[in-house]
């Protein structure tokens, strides 16, 4: 204590402090867990894989308790939330909402791993998760250039392939899916339906509720932003917080069939993922979306309180989308 060293030289709280000597504390987030063989209340069975070494990106795989050996099922790649700062796919959270998920929507499931800010700033978590996003693709095609992950090549239907994610994680699967619209994915790969869970969206503009949810003395989200993606141009309105700012790449791009947007009443990042919705359904998109809205209930919710009703119910619907 008290060396020099320690001294905070910025915090952005409740997430994180950074000190003087380069080091990140996080305040925030839940314990890592061993993936399991077998999950006792589930059956889901998941494994922890490497993905690229060069940049170091790692992923959970989740395999649902399945009767026929050979049965080939849909592919979710997950992207956690935690304001890009926090979380991981290996925390106790996520871990246990994804067993209950994977079970019930009977899907191979790729937990992504991507690097977090402040060691590693924005855009790399981007960039780390298209390529996961594109690794997974790659295993749809047989030409043997890459050593495929045997989940997903014996258990794979890259016919009904997702993406997901909740908070940052949903903002990331907006992003990566616009991409996938742009540049498509490997093997002719294309993405059946994407769903994001109280997507983190921000903007310069107040947009209703505003979000009341991280607005405090402590944390304006345009600082907070900056910090996270220093020299992101337009700052907070840059597209890939504010997908909706003027200037933006059309929503008509988005490259899936199918999304299913949710948001929670008390969430103060609700306001931005109705207007999102709203304007991919006015944008000439061609495919199908829908809006739940869970009355009562605040940002991330389905995490926070696992094992409550609405909690259920959201996992329910989630998974009814993946088995549609």
């Amino acid at each position: 204590m008290g060396s020099i060293d320690k001294e905070v030289e910025t915090e952005f709280l409740p997430f994180f402090r950074v000190y003087k000597d380069g080091s990140v504390e996080r305040l925030l987030g839940s314990p890592f867990v061993p993936p399991s063989l077998e999950d006792p209340e589930t059956g889901v069975s998941s494994k922890d894989i490497t993905i690229s070494q060069n940049p170091p990106i790692s992923a959970r795989l989740f395999l649902p308790k399945h009767t026929q050996p050979n049965q080939r099922l849909p592919i979710l790649v997950y992207f956690h939330g935690g304001a890009f700062c926090i979380e991981s796919a290996f925390s106790s959270d996520h871990h246990q909402y994804l067993n209950s998920l994977v079970s019930q929507g009977q899907v191979v499931a790729v937990s992504v791993e991507y690097r977090l800010a402040p060691e590693h700033s924005l855009p790399i978590a981007y960039e780390d998760s298209w390529a996961a996003l594109q690794w997974v693709a790659s295993h749809s095609n047989n030409n043997g250039t890459v050593e495929k992950e045997p989940w997903l090549a014996s258990h794979g239907n890259f016919k009904r392939f997702f993406t997901g994610g909740d908070s940052a994680g949903a903002n990331i699967a907006h992003n990566v899916t616009m991409r996938a619209g742009v540049e498509g994915l490997h093997g002719g790969v294309r993405i059946l339906g994407a769903f994001l869970t109280h997507p983190l969206f921000l903007g310069s503009k107040p947009n209703g509720s505003q979000n009341s949810s991280v607005e405090d003395e402590n944390l304006s989200p345009s600082s907070f932003w900056d910090y996270l993606y220093p020299g992101a141009p337009g700052g907070i309105d840059n597209q890939v917080i504010n997908p909706v700012v003027p200037g933006a790449p059309s929503l008509a791009g988005l490259g899936c069939s199918r999304l299913l947007v949710s948001v929670a009443e008390k969430d103060g990042l609700r306001d931005r993922g109705v207007c999102y919705y709203n304007a991919v359904k006015e944008s000439g998109w061609k495919g199908e979306a829908e809006l739940v809205e869970v009355e009562g209930e605040d940002h991330a919710f389905q995490l926070l309180h696992f094992g409550s009703e609405n909690s259920k119910n959201l996992i329910k619907r989630l998974a009814s989308f993946l088995l549609k």
